[in-house]
């Protein structure tokens, strides 16, 4: 009589690890005050780190005066090759050395400028990922604007063809906008600190976002504003606006998702 096969430990009938992970990373359900916790949480983080953040600050400026400079010389169109070739490119990547801080000092470490560089290069290729989606977004918005010019022309001296216009611009750019927030709110932090793919931090920080609409709206309007501050003072505000709000993003993430079925990346 032939005896039963040994079943192998190590091939068991249980699911690997990711097979047990849900489709979104779950999320918290937030009150209004938690924007203004990580705004206090960012201006600690900033306040602990000034030479490393006025470091960070100080490209982003640089790299706005240059976009910006381009945009007057060129016009426009350059503008949008410049962004999507360049900018679009770079500041996930400023973005995801940012939050290295903040990880940092959550974890009682010395943030070091060469451990934002080393998680930099380990997750340019999400955050390239991510760059594509934007520049897709970027480019459909655009397209959808000549559309809504070309549908609604404005005709000289008629106020209610200059509103129709300007009233559905805003709707379908408003439209873009909230899409492009809703992906980048937590996705970027959450590849900065988990071992996980852009599609799935995308995926999960829209479900974070849709299931705190409101909250999430006082959120953006503070950024909104934040950074037009930052632009009305000839781009040297946003020096201190982007360090601000990139580890208020950290701490806004880490209270929003909780990741704990992905790897937390070394």
């Amino acid at each position: 009589m032939d005896e039963p096969p040994v079943q192998n430990s190590d091939t068991a009938a249980d699911p690997p690890v990711e097979a047990a992970r849900p489709f979104v990373v779950p999320c918290a359900m937030l009150g209004f005050g938690a924007p203004w916790r990580w705004l206090r949480a960012g201006w600690r983080d900033l306040r602990a780190t000034p030479a490393l953040s006025l470091m960070f600050g100080t490209a982003i400026v640089m790299i706005s005066l240059m976009v910006s400079l381009l945009a007057w010389k060129l016009g426009r169109f350059a503008l949008l090759a410049t962004l999507l070739s360049g900018f679009v490119f770079v500041a996930p990547l400023i973005c995801v050395g940012l939050y290295c801080v903040s990880r940092a000092l959550e974890r009682g470490r010395r943030p070091a400028l060469s451990d934002s560089f080393l998680l930099a290069r380990r997750v340019a290729g999400q955050a390239g990922v991510f760059a594509i989606v934007q520049g897709v977004i970027v480019l459909l918005w655009s397209r959808a604007g000549m559309m809504v010019g070309a549908f609604f022309p404005v005709q000289e001296d008629d106020m209610r063809t200059l509103l129709e216009f300007l009233a559905i611009g805003s709707a379908v750019g408003s439209l873009f906008a909230a899409l492009t927030f809703a992906v980048a709110a937590f996705s970027l932090p959450m590849i900065a600190d988990r071992d996980v793919d852009m599609i799935t931090a995308g995926i999960s920080s829209v479900n974070a976002v849709l299931r705190n609409k409101a909250v999430m709206a006082l959120w953006a309007a503070i950024i909104v504003v934040l950074t037009a501050i930052g632009f009305a003072t000839a781009f040297l505000g946003l020096a201190l606006v982007m360090p601000w709000l990139a580890y208020a993003a950290w701490h806004g993430y880490r209270e929003t998702l909780n990741p704990g079925e992905w790897p937390t990346l070394d």
